[in-house]
Order: C-alpha cells, then structure tokens, then sequence
C-alpha cells in the first residue's frame, strides 16, 4: 500500500544529499575514552564532549550502579507524582552551592531545560533577543514561547543594544538569551556587557552554560565564574551531559525562578524524572571536579598543546583545504575549511587514518569546518599524531 503524501520526504532526502547534508550515525564500541573503536577501527577521539574525561571514571560507575540497587534503574514518572527520589534533590543542591546560587532544577535533557524555561518566562507579548549563533535548543524555546524573537549579530553588544532601543519599549517582559561558550566555535560570550545593557533596559538574561559547565572558572562552575558575573541577577542553564560524564540539564538561580519553573515549565512537568544512575553519576562528578582541579589544569594543557600546533600548521600550510582556525576560549578548537564536500572528505581521510573528528558543514554552521575537542585524558601523543595525521590529508587533492 501506498499514499502519495509521503512521496515528498525521498525528494527531500534527495535534496539533502546534493547538498551534502546527509548526516547518519557511526557506531562507537568500548567505554567512553580517548581512544575507541568505530565500526570496527580504533580511533582517537577528537569528537567528544567529554572534556574531563569523566564518562569513563569508575567512581561515576560505582555512584550509578549504588544508585540502581536502591533506587532501580527508571524513576517512573514525573516528578510532581511518583518519580521524585531523594537524589535529585542533593543533585540540585550541590549544583546550586557550586553556582553560588539560592537553588536549581533539574531536567532530564539540556534541550528540554531550554525550551522548558524559555517558554515558562516569557509568551506572546514578550521579547526575545538572541545571539546569532545560539544552540539548536534556545532556538528552538524561544519559537515556542510564542514571543517576538529578534537576533543580534554574534557576540556584538552594540547590535545587541541596538535592538533594545528599538524594540524594548514594545514589549511585556525581554528576555536576553545566549550560549557562554558556543559550541561550533569554542569562544565565548561578552556576559559582563550584556548584563550592563540588561540592567539598563530591564530584561531578563539567561546564559546556557552546557560548555562552560566543569570546565571554567576557579572551581570549574562555569564561564559565569570566570567572567565574574557570579553575583549578577542571571539564569544559568547547563548540562551533566559533556564535562560532568552524566545525562541531563539543570537551571540554577534565584528561588523564587526555580520554584516558578517547577510550576511552569511543562518539559520539567510533563517529563519523567531523570534516572537514579544518572543523577548519581552527576553527583559524583560535581565532587570530582571541586576536589581534583588538576584535571582542570591537564586539560588546559592539552588545549594549548593543539591550539599552537595547529596554528603552526595553518601558517606553515600550502594547501587552501585549512583556511583557519577560529579564535577560541574554550576545548572546542575549529578549523575553518573551503565547503561542505572538502570538510566531509577531510573527515573521511582522518577516520580511515585513525582519528574521530567531527565534520560540521551548514546548515548546522555558517561555514564549514573540522570541529576538535579536547580531552584532559589525551595524551600529548595523541595531538601529535592527530596534527601529523591533518598535515598529510590536507595536502591531498580534495574535491572541486
């Protein structure tokens, strides 16, 4: 049987595969480390987010499987009915003492913590004004708010300001949203100029910390740390998903916020509570990363290591396969590249020589680009032999 009406998703696909967007899945055997096995072939991991190296930490393990023997492996339901555990509040509270903030909550994703307290803030008489370059998940919260959105140009406050001045008085309430440190290009957000503008033109500011979070900052919080802004009205986002090796999101903040967004925010609500091992394991990271600053320190190491080797590279470099590499503050160091069929065959020659790299091509970015991460469990063979690897590939005739 047959019906018409879904003859248009192959013509799509189709368009998407001239395009050379066609994404699919490679399959990664082992625990998570800096070196694993895709289909089949031992590689050294320059894709994850795993900044600390903690999603294959024993201790994480041991927390998540105590967790499953006292608690099981499902929480059940929502929180509000049956799937609040006594775990998710310590999670919450050691989240919020590590933030310096009054309290937090916690989400079973990143994504549905920001789509969750975008639309719980602000509707349809509000503002949002957005950063140009924000994650897939603010995008998305502000759409379904309902609220007029406007974007700023990335990074730049007098845009920013601009449209304040031109739209502010218009609206309700104004919501200022944007990534800490952007995920496709490693820097980070003028968070201290953008509170100014906030406190001048009244608006709320929410700061998605999935990046910063375990990383930056004396104690490892966050880029809301490092920028000193911690004693600023704000809303942090983040997630336990990338340096803190878990699963899930949180908001931290004021009380009156958090106990506003346990009422309000309807993928909190309508959402079955993370998962006992989860908030185990992020409770344990949260210990590890206060108590072992040096991981911190490795991993800076390891960043700088790269960052100059492969500015070295793209100086020293005959080819136009790397154009350069973005500025960045941040483990995520990218490497800008002529289009999306040269990235995708630069991704294919690492893999086949052993690397995992990710191959980041529109509409995901504006530009294409060979997107590296950097772990504090990489060993500083591993960027030599990654550098060694780009050095070969890129002089290779790449496709027009």
């Amino acid at each position: 049987m047959s019906n018409a009406a879904y003859d248009w998703l192959h013509q799509s696909l189709n368009t998407i595969h001239k395009a050379h967007w066609h994404r699919s899945v490679r399959s990664l055997a082992g625990k998570a480390a800096p070196v694993m096995t895709c289909e089949g072939q031992p590689v050294i991991n320059f894709a994850s987010n795993d900044y600390l190296g903690l999603a294959g930490d024993l201790r994480l393990a041991a927390a998540a499987i105590a967790a499953i023997q006292t608690y099981g492996t499902g929480s059940t339901g929502s929180r509000l009915l049956s799937g609040h555990r006594d775990l998710h509040r310590q999670l919450e509270r050691a989240i919020a003492n590590w933030k310096g903030t009054e309290d937090a909550i916690v989400f079973s994703s990143g994504y549905l913590a920001n789509i969750g307290t975008i639309s719980a803030l602000v509707g349809s008489r509000d503002l949002i004004v957005a950063d140009q370059y924000n994650h897939s998940s603010l995008i998305s919260g502000a759409n379904l708010s309902g609220a007029t959105v406007q974007t700023y140009q990335h990074c730049d406050v007098a845009d920013l300001q601009q449209q304040l001045e031109q739209q502010r008085s218009h609206h309700r309430r104004s919501l200022i949203v944007t990534d800490s440190v952007f995920s496709m290009d490693g820097d980070l957000c003028p968070l201290s100029e953008i509170l100014d503008l906030a406190d001048r033109y009244t608006c709320m500011v929410m700061v998605d910390e999935a990046h910063g979070t375990g990383i930056l900052g004396a104690t490892g919080s966050g880029a809301v740390e490092l920028l000193g802004c911690r004693d600023r009205p704000l809303i942090q986002m983040g997630t336990l998903s990338k340096a803190l090796g878990s699963l899930g999101g949180y908001v931290t903040g004021s009380a009156t916020l958090i106990d506003y967004l346990r009422n309000r925010a309807p993928s909190w609500i309508y959402t079955t509570g993370l998962t006992p091992a989860d908030t185990a394991a992020a409770l344990a990271a949260i210990d590890i990363v206060q108590t072992e600053p040096q991981r911190r320190d490795r991993l800076w190491q390891n960043v700088q290591h790269l960052q100059r080797s492969l500015q070295s590279l793209i100086a020293e470099s005959t080819t136009t396969a790397l154009t350069s590499l973005l500025p960045s503050d941040s483990p995520i160091l990218c490497i800008e590249v002529p289009d999306a069929a040269t990235v995708m065959a630069l991704g294919q020659r690492l893999t086949t020589a052993g690397f995992l790299v990710s191959a980041v091509r529109p509409p995901t970015v504006p530009t294409s680009r060979l997107r590296l991460t950097v772990m504090a469990t990489h060993e500083p063979s591993h960027i030599q032999q990654l550098v060694g690897a780009l050095s070969e590939i890129a002089i290779v005739e790449l496709p027009a």
